[in-house]
């Protein structure tokens, strides 16, 4: 609970993932994929319930043994590749009612830590904003990006002020998000049915804890940060307002 709100924090994977199959219970340096992000959840001073929303059998009893409740099994309707994460979300709010936050962390961003997750729902109690997401610093800025036209001309996605070329130090901060942390307050994320708004705040988090693994290079890079960094844990997370 933060600031009188209770908060269900939601971790969702289904099976048949195409990009790395069976991605979500994967041995990564001595533990299941999925139980990177368990332990970070459960270690966090403000989530009240811990729940997995999954179609998949071994997903569901590697989650179990690892400390992860399981209340329900979801739907195939919301396992398939054209079901949206706002659906499930919305789909385990209705089996579980009476939650003020919600917070879904996906088990593909195990480098997310616990200071990140209540580093997040700190900022979104102290902005009274309606919704959090986590963000990293954009890789290519949008002010270096371009489209190509019908004559094959470049056109600049965003124009910088003025139009002139800008030098890196020049730039602006830009930010992505990068798929580790989404809460919202339950009632808002009902009838908006997106984390993104504009009233929408960004929690920055640093570029090695922001891995998001799809594929089998995304794989080996983890390990390879692993073997790079102190400890799992890493360094206090930075609030952005």
């Amino acid at each position: 609970m933060i600031a009188g709100k209770s908060v269900l924090a939601l971790i969702t994977a289904r099976g048949g993932s195409k990009g790395v199959p069976g991605k979500n219970i994967l041995p990564i340096a001595g533990r299941p994929l999925i139980q990177w992000t368990i332990d970070a959840a459960r270690a966090s001073r403000y989530v009240d319930r811990l729940v997995l929303s999954s179609d998949d059998r071994a997903i569901i009893e590697v989650a179990l043994s690892g400390g992860c409740e399981v209340p329900f099994r979801r739907d195939s309707a919301l396992a398939s590749d054209e079901a949206s994460s706002i659906d499930v979300v919305i789909d385990a709010l209705q089996r579980l009612p009476g939650y003020d936050i919600v917070l879904l962390l996906q088990p593909t961003s195990p480098l997310r830590n616990t200071a990140d997750i209540d580093g997040a729902l700190d900022l979104l109690a102290a902005s009274a904003a309606p919704a959090c997401v986590s963000v990293r610093a954009a890789e290519e800025h949008p002010y270096w990006t371009f489209r190509l036209d019908d004559a094959g001309r470049l056109r600049r996605y965003a124009e910088p002020a003025g139009g002139l070329p800008l030098r890196r130090q020049d730039l602006p901060a830009a930010w992505c998000l990068n798929g580790a942390i989404y809460a919202a307050r339950v009632d808002w994320l009902r009838h908006e049915r997106s984390f993104l708004s504009a009233q929408t705040v960004g929690f920055a988090m640093p570029a090695e804890r922001s891995l998001d693994i799809d594929t089998p290079d995304d794989i080996e890079r983890l390990k390879s940060l692993l073997e790079k960094l102190p400890s799992t844990s890493g360094p206090e997370p930075k609030v952005t307002p």
